[in-house]
């Protein structure tokens, strides 16, 4: 069959269809994508503004006539936390239906930690061991641990790099020392609280990073390009991300973007994204992860493959 799928993220609303079979592995056929950045559309009581959910929905509408066009047989779609977290979800989810026909799926951040932990399982195999996961958007932080397909530990902090980059204002040139301090005091006593549940679990065999921020910061610590194709692996090191989290911080956004694997949409994130990502491996006793190609879209598909 040939599905499509439309992911509702905090920064970017993509759709992807695929070829999808029972026991195969879904063959992407068409992608879609607008950088909404709904994080960025909320007003002062937490409520995603109007022009946001109007270009959503308009946004909904055109991604379900292109699914039509590429001749999809069955359309999901789903939000994550800017539509999860806003105090305005129902008349969100209510404007993107009546525009479109389609009603979105709000995962909890539980469940985007669990399908991503599938999807990190599906890419490395059986043969990886337990698996520790990684992975920041831009609303949330997922970490998850596991031997099996579906993880024993999972933990979901607001802790994604566009969230935090707004809501300590970021966003601008040098952030001052007091703000980066009391950055990492937040994020890392509140990833310290997950510490025990995930560390219980086991020892990993192998650590995994997925998200478009962990992968721009591997492409900005020296892995290969998107250019060399998804199956080149690709690492990110502790050592080479803590020694560029000084050098972000003293940069001025439109510099940031201006570095390998960064766009300049996601330029002003990269800072927090960073600190994030050391501060999770450092708390893990992580060296080194391995950034996998793979993260919640796919996930989302293959949970839906498996029931076909």
């Amino acid at each position: 069959m040939r599905l499509g799928v439309i992911d509702v993220g905090s920064n970017t609303v993509h759709l992807l269809v695929i070829d999808a079979h029972p026991g195969a592995h879904p063959l992407p056929d068409y992608s879609h994508k607008v950088d909404l950045r709904l994080a960025e559309q909320l007003t002062d009581d937490g409520a995603i503004s109007p022009d946001g959910a109007e270009r959503l929905a308009r946004f909904v509408l055109d991604c379900v006539e292109v699914a039509e066009s590429r001749g999809v047989s069955e359309l999901l779609g789903f939000a994550t936390s800017a539509i999860r977290d806003a105090t305005n979800t129902d008349e969100v989810l209510d404007r993107v239906r009546a525009a479109s026909g389609l009603q979105l799926q709000v995962l909890s951040g539980e469940n985007e930690a669990r399908l991503t932990f599938l999807a990190a399982r599906r890419w490395f195999g059986w043969s990886s061991g337990r698996l520790f996961l990684i992975d920041i958007g831009g609303g949330s932080l997922e970490l998850a641990a596991g031997i099996d397909e579906e993880a024993d530990a999972v933990a979901s902090l607001p802790l994604g790099a566009g969230r935090l980059t707004r809501e300590l204002q970021l966003a601008g040139d040098n952030p001052s020392e007091k703000k980066l301090k009391e950055l990492r005091k937040r994020i890392r006593s509140q990833i310290a609280e997950e510490h025990r549940p995930l560390v219980k679990v086991g020892a990993p065999h192998r650590v995994v990073g997925t998200s478009k921020t962990i992968r721009s910061l591997g492409r900005l610590c020296g892995a290969a390009p998107s250019s060399e194709g998804q199956h080149v692996p690709r690492t990110l090191a502790r050592a080479d991300l803590a020694a560029w989290v000084p050098k972000l911080a003293a940069m001025a956004p439109e510099d940031r973007s201006n570095l390998p694997g960064i766009s300049q949409a996601r330029g002003p994130q990269m800072l927090a994204g960073a600190m994030v990502v050391e501060a999770a491996m450092e708390l893990f006793d992580v060296d080194q992860l391995d950034i996998c190609p793979w993260a919640l879209r796919e996930g989302f598909i293959l949970r839906r493959m498996d029931s076909l």
